[in-house]
């Protein structure tokens, strides 16, 4: 038997160790591979040969249960993109380092940009007629991969923003004094995780008022008179804020300038500041803007074990692609019904992936407000559903050791 290595990259989730953890277990199931590795912070640790080994500690039933409800990224991320052309020298390290340790697949798990790493290793891989096989394992809170229902860690991500616009509704609602609170969600280019707000909706909540997202051109002076609109019948306003909200030109409302990361994507400076900041000066009442930042992507004490569950499939089913000699592809998720849920394994080619984005559908998007469809419940609500048994320790949560990052 030969060796495998997976490497993870991009924004950490809650559900993408889960992934790891199927990875273990299927291999225990099909004794596909001699040895997992793994390379720490990403295509950057292949290129360091910074590995470790997944020893048979690792692929214990005990190791991959924790594994498999810790959140953020076990093996550690990293932002980097590879060069499309004049680097034939770095390719050919990386796969020189994949014989050096025997590697038969590189499973590489992330969003866009990490697919647009497999889709490149790939191509090479053909090009070169190496039998290294490389298969891209999906994950993003954002849900904006393409050729796939949803994304693990989107289910876990919209859990919290629905559970956390509960408790700001419930929040806002004690004082008889005009308000407004505005609620900032990840999401630069896809409105996904926003849409995920009025999954708090029920008999007595009435969740966000206002729920704006990328997909539709946003104007201050529009959003300034329906808030006002609002507090002629009632005391508290509640928005629900893409941070990737654009203007009719398709400029973000909140770019800081020209400035642009590795992968091209501009800088966003936090729109809920300035919706709070525009709001208060125009309307003169109390207003908060509220950031959820970093927490909606890991916080796995209220996860999602539909998501959970789902991303362990996938490393399973990684496997068992890896035997049947599948390369070049990407492991999706394809719906069979809403009631009663169902969802099985996929492939994706991914090159028909990488640097793609799923937008939210417009069915989704209400035509004549700024709203989501009640349509959107079918969708999103079986991906919350199931909550997963974290252990405790003096009252807090415990999960894998990840002392190896430091």
């Amino acid at each position: 038997m030969k060796n495998c290595l997976v490497a993870q990259s991009g924004g950490p989730t809650v559900a993408i160790n889960a992934t790891i953890a199927g990875l273990l277990s299927g291999n225990n199931k099909y004794k596909a591979f001699d040895k997992i590795y793994g390379a720490l912070h990403g295509i950057e640790g292949v290129m360091r040969e910074h590995f470790i080994e997944f020893s048979d500690e690792r692929h214990s039933d005990e190791f991959i249960n924790v594994l498999k409800i810790t959140p953020a990224m076990y093996l550690g991320s990293c932002r980097y993109k590879l060069p499309k052309e004049n680097a034939d020298s770095l390719y050919e390290q990386i796969f020189n380092t994949f014989d050096k340790y025997d590697i038969d697949t590189f499973f590489y798990i992330g969003g866009n940009d990490s697919m647009d790493t497999v889709a490149k290793l790939s191509a090479y891989a053909e090009d070169k007629g190496s039998d290294v096989k490389i298969i891209g394992l999906p994950k993003t809170i954002d849900n904006d991969l393409v050729i796939t229902d949803h994304t693990p860690g989107f289910g876990s991500a919209a859990k919290f923003v629905a559970s956390a616009m509960t408790e700001i509704y419930y929040d806002s609602s004690i004082y008889p004094i005009k308000s407004i609170t505005v609620v900032e969600i990840m999401g630069r280019d896809s409105g996904f995780l926003t849409a995920s707000s009025i999954l708090s909706k029920n008999s007595c909540i009435e969740g966000p008022d206002l729920v704006y997202v990328p997909e539709r051109a946003f104007s201050m002076e529009d959003c300034i008179r329906r808030t006002k609109n609002l507090l002629k019948s009632k005391d508290s306003v509640i928005l629900a804020v893409s941070e990737g909200i654009r203007d009719s030109q398709g400029n973000y409302i909140s770019a800081e300038g020209n400035t642009v990361d590795e992968f091209g994507h501009i800088q966003l400076m936090g729109v809920g500041k300035i919706l709070e900041n525009k709001l208060k000066s125009e309307i003169g009442i109390k207003v908060r803007s509220i950031e959820l930042n970093v927490l909606q992507r890991c916080s796995a004490h209220i996860s999602s074990k539909t998501d959970i569950d789902e991303s362990f499939m996938l490393g399973e089913n990684g496997i068992e692609a890896a035997t049947d000699d599948i390369s070049g592809m990407m492991l999706s998720l394809e719906r069979k019904s809403d009631s009663p849920y169902k969802v099985e394994c996929a492939l994706a080619d991914v090159s028909e992936v990488a640097n793609q984005v799923k937008a939210l559908p417009d069915e989704f998007i209400n035509k004549n407000a700024p709203y989501i469809e009640n349509a959107f419940f079918d969708y999103a609500e079986p991906l919350i559903m199931g909550e997963n048994q974290t252990v405790f320790k003096n009252g807090v949560p415990q999960y894998a050791d990840i002392s190896h990052l430091n």
